[in-house]
């Protein structure tokens, strides 16, 4: 795939549907008025929205708004209603938070859940009651192994992440032993069990342990690393966790290059293990995160609405949210304003999305499988480009 011929082809179509997006603050609001009356089609948005890995939904969240507030603008026939449902990313409260959205606000679709083990969970009661679900961040591959026909996702599983992530450690640092630990969150099992098995099948010897998500201390697995000596640490889980379990590691003297994935993908990771600790970590995701370099294109155009509209710049999933509330536009733009006739839509559906093409297999999962490496310089994560071919800073 040429992402540079993908985001130039999507730039003017992108740049024309953000200029008629509203600009103000990034509070409030469901995605540019619409009640509940005939004229107006509800869309849900699942995640964790004010818990401690919030970070990482909000934007999503944003761009979400952002796509339905364009849309909204045109004054088209069908607006729609952006409903927030604010689960903490914990799958006790998704199930309940689902019910509601399906029996009590009638919505016609889902963005989210945002993560793999609230989808886990949420997932089978939107399958059964036919709503179409476009998660723009849950990456665990055993979600498109269940048979689901209401299942998509706008971002590569942890089946693509974990082994390019793994490669390119093992290009960039030729370690002799690796260290996999996670906590034992869904999401953050699956990825490091993934790149376990890259590092095990290319010959690396590893080292594996496991936390409890709810802890706090790390000393017993810090000291397992310490007394391993390895050369790369890559860590599975989320940004709350990362940032003091890498705290811990370099207050006890370990040096090796710290990786994690895209649940770690915020400032949250810095701001845990405190700026000199966290500089030279690697972070990986199926993402790429528009900056103020971007120069051209989709990228260029959606940095510059996104800034303008909510006075941040775009963070992680910001594009994947925006990406798949267009899915839901162009479904309802077609047409088609029953649950059912939406998904059927998204069975045939391909358009090139902000940073990468839209076009969902039968098992639900994009096909784009693109992974992208930052690195922590100077405070900030810096994009190092495509895990096939960036140089470890």
């Amino acid at each position: 795939m040429s992402r540079k011929r993908t985001v130039v082809a999507a730039a003017a179509l992108l740049a024309g549907a953000l200029a008629l997006s509203a600009c103000g603050g990034g509070g409030g609001g469901t995605g540019g008025g619409g009640g509940s009356d005939a004229n107006t089609l509800k869309i849900g948005f699942m995640g964790d929205l004010t818990g401690e890995n919030s970070g990482i939904v909000i934007p999503p969240r944003n761009g979400a708004r952002m796509a339905f507030d364009a849309y909204n603008a045109t004054n088209p026939p069908k607006k729609i209603e952006l409903v927030e449902y604010d689960s903490q990313g914990s799958a006790d409260q998704a199930v309940p938070l689902v019910n509601k959205a399906i029996q009590q606000d009638k919505i016609v679709g889902l963005i989210g859940p945002a993560f793999s083990g609230e989808s886990k969970a949420a997932d089978p009661v939107l399958e059964q009651a036919k709503i179409p679900n476009i998660s723009p961040s849950a990456t665990n591959p055993g979600l498109a192994q269940n048979g689901w026909k209401f299942f998509h996702r706008v971002v590569a599983p942890d089946s693509a992440q974990g082994p390019a992530i793994a490669d390119f450690l093992i290009s960039a640092k030729s370690p002799k032993k690796a260290f996999v630990i996670s906590d034992d969150q869904e999401y953050s099992v699956g990825l490091a069990d993934a790149v376990n098995q890259q590092l095990t099948a290319k010959g690396v010897p590893v080292q594996r342990d496991q936390f409890a998500q709810a802890a706090s201390d790390y000393s017993s697995s810090v000291a397992k690393i310490k007394a391993d000596s390895p050369d790369v640490i890559f860590y599975g889980g989320y940004y709350a966790q990362a940032g003091r379990l890498l705290k811990q590691i370099r207050d006890a003297g370990v040096t090796a290059v710290f990786a994690t994935g895209d649940g770690s993908f915020d400032v949250g990771l810095i701001n845990g293990a405190g700026g000199p600790a966290a500089e030279g970590a690697v972070v990986s995701c199926p993402c790429a995160v528009p900056s103020a370099s971007a120069t051209q294109g989709a990228l260029k155009a959606f940095y510059d609405q996104y800034k303008e509209k909510f006075k941040l710049d775009p963070a992680v999933y910001a594009t994947e949210g925006y990406d798949a509330a267009t899915a839901y536009v162009k479904a309802i733009q077609a047409g088609n304003t029953t649950a059912e006739t939406i998904n059927t839509f998204l069975a045939t559906l391909s358009f090139d999305g902000v940073a990468k093409p839209v076009k969902f297999q039968p098992d639900g999962d994009v096909v784009s499988t693109d992974i992208f490496v930052y690195q922590v310089k100077s405070g900030q994560l810096a994009l190092l480009g495509n895990t096939k071919d960036a140089k470890l800073g």
